[in-house]
């Protein structure tokens, strides 16, 4: 507006209406002349010729997140201005551009009614306004302060607290901070624990603008209206209101001169527009008073002078639902200050001032609603994130280690500093905890290139200096929770300095750890050094490895197979790059180590020295191993022949999984040649994805056919058609045949092909699982099946089928076969048909 009075937007806009949702809220029904021209009365008659130049108006809404009236997602719309309408119907009509689509509409609002704002606007242009840049922080804290040391001192403190700082883009922020701590400085104080939380900070504010009576105590006439004022602040956060006029106050049986110490200390400011209202200093000023109306004891006569039924506030589990926090974002902040302030020294701050007493109830009734409930994954109303910066926000030690005492699972996502700091203080207390997955974003630890410029290495080493304690609080989990079993840690930017003190507290804390998961973590030697602590630990059994390619994970792994306390069972090395030699050594590694029985290469590029070394492996009778996965390592028919070869004399194996390799049918034509023999005990085999036709299924036909020993056979996303599933039926029909589970997803089976498996599936006895998934078998395959299915003799039990939900048909078919045969689960294939995964997968590993 003043802009447009200085004449600098004269040639955008010939004609600018200033209008504040604070006074629109005391508004009745009236025409949108009268609403636009309030504060110019002679200017009324003229408004329709003004607005017939709408192209040259500028409406400016100031304030939209203060509106007390209803704002419906859908309002009722007016088109006459001459028609007296309710404030929210004009205001609708005004923001769907229903009236003067033309004329230029600005608004501005908080951001926490952004998103009902968003509802009622078309194709609005958002421009945040950052308030006070760091450096505009940092001058007003040197003009604050007469010594610089002392104001960057502040500066610092208040910098170290990132939701203080961003705080600090307000002005008024900037001035309670600085008056806060010059006070302390002035008295000799160590003002870091005041800017340690936000609620310190505030809460210390508002104390320090009472000044004690000589002798100590509180200060006499505080006690009274402290309580109508929480009330006031507490009613205003849940009704979305900064401003209250005499109305509001008379309702709640505020008495007006009962506010005079509190706008005296700067606490409340009144403006004299019309009838005095009232409104806080900052949001934050009232947020806190309004975390402040749920601590205070309130006596029964005290509710009654209050207008008890008259109040609409919530209580604190409604006010720590997510619900109601997505509707209302100021709760948010008002559930950190109720944590803060069940402090003990915030308390007593908060009784030795006003003299009022702070409830005992509050912290049972934080935990009631925060707590892991007993068979539950998270926490009851509020995410694990927002749970340890409410905890945080306590500094109450009892209190972390009450609510984390039935925690036993926890997933981290640290993103910036504040995350590793909220981590930090509350890990520690972890004491029953079983599985910790961790994920460190890019930025929280500095890069340790030694080539960097010097200056950057001074802000790494300033980086760490600041980082590595706080990491080194967050790894003493691993001490305090002597029953951790798993530890996985996925998408991590780490350092040397911090892979050290992780791997220094798992090697020397009497850990329990059973299963580990490494996935794509830098920098590259993380790996070599997690195996090096692993070393020695009894416990370990599954370790999973992921995302190395710098030829340096295997040397450290077999030393980890070779110790005699190695007790691991289960290895899965994903995308591992090694050389021929160390594939070797890995090999040489499994024909001592007793313990290994599942390994898992998955997605490795085996050289062809390589690949031969480890089936020459599985000959030797001291090769423990059971499971084997091969998934995706580029094997063809070329390396069929010696893994044929190591199945007829390997007495151990009983799981092979080959997905995702182009095998094609000479190559399952040789694997057959060696499961054929009574030696082989396979029980599973996975040939998804391996390029197989109906010829491969000629050989698998023959072998089921014999006394083999195989129960599980995946052919998922193989071509094998009509004439495919033909061989396989045949098999099925022997008595000889074992086949338990067999999984066909996405093999090309059509409905011809049913009246085939139709009869096979009458015939077998063995048959449990059958997986006809991203099969599109219709109506008629799905009737040929329920011919055999609806048969009590036939043993299976789980089916599942590409099921279209709509044909009215197959449901009825379907029906009758669950009718007839209730032992059988139909499963309705959901998945994508870019699933990458064999549908046996879960079963093997």
């Amino acid at each position: 507006m003043l802009d447009w009075t200085q004449d600098n937007l004269a040639e955008t806009f010939n004609f600018a209406f200033y209008l504040s949702c604070k006074e629109l809220n005391h508004r009745r029904t009236c025409t949108f002349a009268e609403l636009i021209s309030a504060n110019w009365p002679h200017v009324q008659e003229d408004i329709p010729a003004i607005l017939a130049q709408a192209q040259k108006v500028l409406l400016i809404l100031d304030g939209f997140d203060e509106l007390k009236v209803p704002r419906r997602r859908h309002p009722r719309h007016m088109w006459r201005l001459e028609e007296a309408e309710a404030v929210p119907v004009l205001l609708g009509s005004l923001l769907k551009r229903k009236m003067l689509p033309k004329a230029t509409l600005l608004i501005t609002t908080r951001p926490g009614a952004l998103r009902e704002l968003r509802l009622l606007t078309e194709q609005p242009l958002f421009i945040e306004m950052e308030g006070f840049l760091e450096e505009d922080r940092k001058a007003y804290f040197l003009k604050h302060f007469e010594e610089e040391s002392q104001a960057l001192r502040a500066f610092d403190l208040m910098k170290n607290n990132a939701a203080l700082f961003q705080l600090g883009s307000a002005p008024s922020v900037c001035w309670m901070v600085c008056t806060c701590l010059r006070q302390q400085m002035e008295r000799g104080e160590d003002p870091a624990a005041t800017c340690r939380t936000t609620t310190a900070l505030f809460l210390r504010f508002l104390c320090s603008r009472f000044t004690p009576p000589h002798g100590g105590g509180p200060r006499r006439g505080l006690q009274a209206p402290l309580k109508p004022l929480c009330l006031l602040a507490a009613e205003g956060v849940w009704m979305r209101s900064s401003v209250f006029d005499g109305e509001d106050l008379r309702r709640l049986g505020v008495d007006p001169s009962a506010l005079c110490p509190f706008l005296d200390g700067n606490i409340l400011q009144k403006s004299e527009d019309g009838e005095a209202c009232y409104s806080f200093i900052h949001l934050s000023v009232q947020q806190l008073l309004a975390a402040m109306f749920y601590v205070l004891e309130l006596e029964e006569q005290e509710e009654e002078g209050l207008g008890r039924r008259q109040w609409h506030v919530g209580n604190v589990g409604k006010l720590l639902s997510k619900e109601e926090r997505l509707k209302n974002p100021s709760l948010t902040h008002v559930g950190y200050f109720l944590f803060g302030l069940c402090n003990e020294r915030r308390a007593m701050e908060l009784e030795t001032t006003f003299g009022c007493l702070v409830s005992t109830e509050i912290k049972r009734e934080l935990l009631k609603y925060t707590l892991m409930p007993h068979g539950k994954k998270s926490f009851s109303v509020m995410d694990t994130k927002e749970v340890l910066s409410c905890l945080y926000e306590s500094q109450e030690e009892q209190l972390v280690k009450d609510a984390m005492a039935h925690v036993k699972e926890m997933s981290l996502h640290l993103k910036n500093e504040t995350d590793v700091v909220h981590s930090s203080f509350c890990l520690k207390h972890c004491g029953n905890l079983q599985k910790l997955s961790l994920q460190v974003e890019e930025g929280i630890f500095l890069d340790n290139d030694t080539a960097l410029e010097s200056g950057t290495q001074v802000e790494r080493s300033q980086n760490e200096q600041h980082m590595l304690p706080l990491w080194m609080d967050l790894c003493s989990v691993f001490d305090s929770s002597r029953s951790l079993l798993f530890l996985d840690i996925s998408q991590s930017f780490l350092s040397t300095s911090s892979v050290r003190i992780l791997c220094e507290k798992i090697a020397s804390a009497a850990s329990s750890l059973q299963k580990v998961v490494l996935k794509n973590i830098s920098p590259a030697d993380t790996y070599r050094n997690f195996c090096m602590a692993f070393g020695g630990h009894k416990t370990l059994t599954h370790l999973t490895l992921q995302g190395n390619d710098q030829n340096d994970m295997l040397p450290p792994l077999c030393e980890v197979l070779r110790n005699p306390k190695c007790n691991l069972q289960y290895l899965r090395l994903v995308s591992c790059s090694a050389t021929t030699q160390q594939w070797a050594d890995l090999s040489c590694c499994l024909k001592t180590n007793q313990s290994l029985t599942c390994l898992n290469l998955t997605a490795n590029e085996f050289l062809d020295e390589g690949a031969k070394l480890l089936y020459m492996t599985l000959r030797y009778p001291t090769c423990f191993l059971q499971r084997l996965s091969l998934e995706n390592c580029q094997l063809t028919e070329a390396y069929c022949k010696d893994l044929s070869s190591a199945l007829i004399v390997n007495q151990r194996l009983t799981h092979l999984c080959l997905a995702k390799n182009a095998l094609g049918d000479r190559g399952v034509k040789l694997l057959c040649e060696g499961l054929t023999y009574p030696e082989c005990q396979l029980q599973t085999l996975v040939l998804w994805c391996c390029n197989i036709t109906s010829d491969g299924c000629i050989h698998l036909s023959t072998l089921l056919q014999q006394n083999s020993s195989l129960t599980h056979l995946d052919l998922g996303l193989n071509h094998i058609g009509i004439i495919g599933l033909k061989f396989l039926c045949e098999a099925l029909k022997k008595p000889l045949c074992k086949l338990r589970c067999l999984w066909l997803w996405g093999c090309a089976i059509t409905p011809f092909s049913c009246a085939e498996l139709s009869s096979a599936l009458r015939s077998n006895q063995n048959l449990i699982t059958l997986d006809l998934g991203q099969n599109s078998l219709g109506s008629s395959g799905v009737n040929m099946l329920c011919d055999a299915l609806k048969l009590q003799s036939c043993p299976l039990q789980t089916l599942r089928l590409k099921i279209d939900e709509s044909d009215a048909q197959i449901q009825k078919l379907l029906r009758e076969m669950k009718e007839s045969n209730p032992q059988l689960t139909i499963e309705s294939d959901h998945r994508d048909p870019k699933d990458n995964r064999p549908s046996s997968h879960d079963f093997i590993f």
